[in-house]
């Protein structure tokens, strides 16, 4: 990826949940809701405190987060939807 994100932002793929219902009904995107959960891909180096510091990220590539609904900017690359999220937006990691 030719993505680096800057200070305390981080770049998320995006993960799709399933199209298709357990009953084997088949939900059309019109009635999808906006996916919140995605795979990390790249991380910034850190916002610089007052004290002159970098504050360390919390969260590292590979991570799988939650982010809040409406939050970041969406991007597409290669086909690839992509998502630059704030580190205050990732709400928390699954573990």
């Amino acid at each position: 990826m030719a993505l680096k994100p800057l200070q305390d932002r981080i770049v998320i793929k995006v993960i799709e949940d399933t199209e298709q219902t357990s009953g084997g009904i088949f939900i059309p995107d019109s009635a999808k809701e906006k996916p919140q959960k995605g795979e990390v891909v790249a991380v910034g180096e850190g916002k610089i405190g007052e004290n002159g510091e970098r504050e360390p990220m919390d969260v590292k590539v590979g991570d799988v987060i939650l982010y809040a609904k409406y939050a970041g900017t969406d991007i597409k690359m290669d086909g690839v939807e992509y998502k630059i999220l704030s580190i205050k937006d990732a709400l928390a990691i699954l573990v």
